[in-house]
């Protein structure tokens, strides 16, 4: 039947009905086309006649008949001499030149940058991208061969190792901090999208549209981060502890067993006492009387790490309302002055002698 079909045949076309499909061979028995056949190639495609394993020449969209004049480069290969009266034997490959919008990527392993803020930091994107094929004849030689119907999947791995590997050097090479990534990420795209491009030439396909849709963090980073923000909505240190003792507070009254009241009321004494040193009215300085006893000696002022941020300085009564809060624990870092480094607050008799002093929860009532 398809020799048959072959002998009356003589219109040569390609109706796409699938979204994937890259380069397709027409089908023809013995590849024998007739002399006068009629060629039509529709937009968005372009047909690649190839003869003896040599492409004789490429069509952009129209209808063509084909005769000697249409075909100059294939009748110089064959070197007819008596003209194209009877059928010739070659391939006709559609090439589909529209855009091809479904294709995505993604860094299967970390991407490790240098920050100026962060130091070495390990991202990972993902996104989607567009590729199209700009040279029909330059594809058929490098990638699709002889395949009868070329698919985006047997191409969009070597895309995608493609980006990734470009992706790396864009984001090393865009001195853009970690943090401005997020509104950068057109003009990278656009960056790497020219990139791509330019490598992709030889084998000629483009990339015209490269999107990141996200750029994401490690989850240490996006702690640091948001630990970072919520001290500059604060203000201060300070504040920032007597914002810890209120989220106590509440974490106390939605537990109102004995240790959540124990909890509320330590932490409510050592915020009020705060709260009353805001809120003393200052008195204008008064002359100051001749001294007739020495000053108070000094309080020592000490400071805490607590989530790998320097808290502080306290007095004792701050450290035992800290204690109350359950904010200082005998494992927490504490430092003054004086001390060679920073030491858990067990091993500091000063402050070990505190959690001492500060009374137990009261035991469960019947």
């Amino acid at each position: 039947m398809d020799r048959i079909r072959g002998e009356f045949i003589d219109i040569i076309e390609w109706t796409d009905d699938s979204r994937d499909t890259i380069v397709w061979r027409f089908p023809r028995y013995e590849n024998e086309i007739k002399m006068g056949a009629k060629l039509v190639v529709r937009e968005s495609q372009t047909a690649v006649f190839v003869n003896e394993g040599q492409i004789a020449d490429v069509f952009t969209p129209g209808t063509y008949t084909l005769e000697t004049q249409n075909l100059p480069v294939l009748s110089t290969l064959k070197g007819w001499k008596y003209g194209f009266h009877s059928p010739f034997k070659a391939e006709v490959y559609f090439v589909t030149t529209r855009q091809f919008t479904d294709l995505k990527w993604g860094t299967q392993n970390p991407v490790i940058v240098r920050d100026p803020e962060f130091g070495m930091v390990r991202l990972r994107a993902f996104g989607a991208f567009a590729a199209r094929v700009v040279d029909a004849a330059a594809l058929l030689r490098e990638l699709a061969g002889t395949d009868p119907q070329f698919r985006t999947e047997e191409v969009q791995e070597y895309l995608r190792q493609l980006i990734v590997g470009r992706l790396a050097t864009a984001l090393a090479t865009a001195g853009v901090p970690m943090l401005d990534l997020a509104t950068r990420q057109d003009g990278l795209g656009a960056r790497l999208a020219g990139a791509l491009t330019e490598e992709l030439a030889p084998v000629g396909i483009a990339v015209p549209k490269f999107i990141i849709e996200n750029i994401s963090l490690p989850p240490e980073v996006e702690a640091a981060v948001d630990a970072r923000s919520r001290m500059g909505i604060v203000g201060n240190l300070d504040q920032y502890t007597q914002l810890q003792a209120a989220d106590a507070i509440g974490d106390a009254a939605r537990n109102p067993g004995a240790a959540g009241e124990g909890v509320g009321l330590g932490v409510g004494m050592a915020l009020g006492r705060r709260m009353a040193e805001g809120l003393t009215p200052q008195q204008p300085p008064a002359a100051a009387p001749a001294p007739a006893a020495p000053p108070p000696l000094p309080q020592q002022q000490w400071f805490i790490g607590v989530g790998g941020a320097q808290q502080g300085p306290y007095d004792s009564a701050a450290l035992s309302g800290l204690i109350s809060a359950g904010t200082l624990t005998r494992t927490t870092l504490v430092w003054q002055n004086g001390m060679s480094g920073w030491l858990p607050a067990e091993q500091v008799p000063e402050v070990e002698r505190l959690f001492g002093s500060v009374p137990p929860p009261l035991p469960p009532q019947a």
